[in-house]
């Protein structure tokens, strides 16, 4: 009788790892084991993100125009991304622009087609593959490639995507490393407000419901930042007992820095390095760039997540950490 469990046994353990094998990804990831460090688990069209074993994000590579990460937590798990459209009807959010979506990257005008809104007619972003998934004690990493697609059919833009995402006390990081190339033809960026790298932040960052927009130049409000050039800008807001901000950070090697930025006291929080006629409000500015074919651009952003307003998270201290590349490594 016990060598015929033991055969059961053994048989159910050969089928189980079979079954393993004939299904396993193409790319090996990695949940998170421990409550420390980054955990990145691959599902159907998404990828989950952990952080000291709490959800931090979710990476939605697929069923939408374009990759985004939605929500964004901080590190309390407090939502700091709006709800609507992925979630309809939260009482009390706004339910405008339905194209922006958690956080993502895209653009109004490349070579006349528009990737920022979403209609038949506008482009969209096409996730192709991970090059990296990799969990780790201090950082998690994913690397990707994307595709920009015309509403023709035609691909314009290869992307290659870096995104690391950092275990560090009482606060969320995220470095956004981007590079988009030019295929077949040249490609140009046009001088559009309608850009690049954003964030729809939760109602409660909305000026009207006393949210605080910061520069790094100490400018306050949206009359004030709205268009300006800048090293980074901060959100604040004060959620239930928690008073919390999310920056963004634009490195010196990016493209076009001090980068400009298309902030809105309704919570659109965005980089745009192109939209100078609209910012400037002078139709003689032309912030457009043409990048010939199989030329590069780069844009390097940290999504800092933190407690407190800005001076107690001392930004300016955290940017000019980034700025001079001191970051924690696996």
């Amino acid at each position: 009788m016990q060598k015929r469990w033991f055969l059961i046994l053994a048989s159910g353990v050969l089928l189980a790892r079979w079954s393993f094998s004939a299904f396993a990804l193409p790319v090996k990831t990695d949940g998170p084991k421990t409550s420390k460090g980054v955990g990145l688990k691959k599902a159907v069209g998404k990828l989950e993100v952990w952080v000291d074993g709490a959800p931090f994000t979710t990476y939605h590579y697929e069923g939408f125009k374009k990759p985004v990460f939605f929500p964004l937590r901080a590190a309390t798990g407090t939502a700091v991304t709006r709800n609507y459209p992925i979630i309809a009807d939260v009482p009390g959010e706004a339910q405008d622009h339905p194209h922006h979506k958690g956080l993502w990257f895209t653009h109004g005008d490349v070579n006349g087609v528009d990737f920022w809104s979403e209609s038949t007619k506008t482009g969209k972003i096409v996730h192709r593959k991970f090059v990296t998934i990799r969990s780790g004690p201090k950082s998690g990493l994913l690397e990707s490639e994307n595709d920009w697609i015309t509403a023709n059919g035609e691909t314009v833009l290869k992307e290659a995507r870096a995104v690391t995402i950092y275990s560090q006390a009482g606060v969320r990081i995220m470095d956004f490393d981007l590079k988009l190339t030019a295929l077949a033809q040249a490609v140009k960026f046009g001088d559009t407000k309608e850009g690049s790298f954003g964030i729809r932040l939760a109602q409660p960052f909305s000026e009207k419901d006393g949210g605080r927009i910061e520069n790094s130049h100490g400018a306050q409000g949206e009359k004030d930042c709205w268009g300006k050039a800048a090293d980074w800008v901060d959100f604040t807001t004060r959620i239930g007992s928690e008073t919390m901000g999310v920056a963004i950070f634009d490195h010196p090697s990016s493209f076009r820095h001090p980068t400009y930025w298309h902030v809105r006291g309704y919570c659109l929080f965005a980089v745009n390095p192109f939209g100078l006629h609209d910012f400037y409000r002078d139709k003689t500015k032309d912030g457009s760039h043409t990048l010939q074919k199989g030329q590069s651009i780069r844009f390097r952003y940290r999504v800092y997540i933190h407690p407190g307003d800005a001076r107690e998270a001392k930004i300016a201290e955290q940017y000019r950490a980034y700025a001079r590349g001191a970051r924690e490594k696996d």
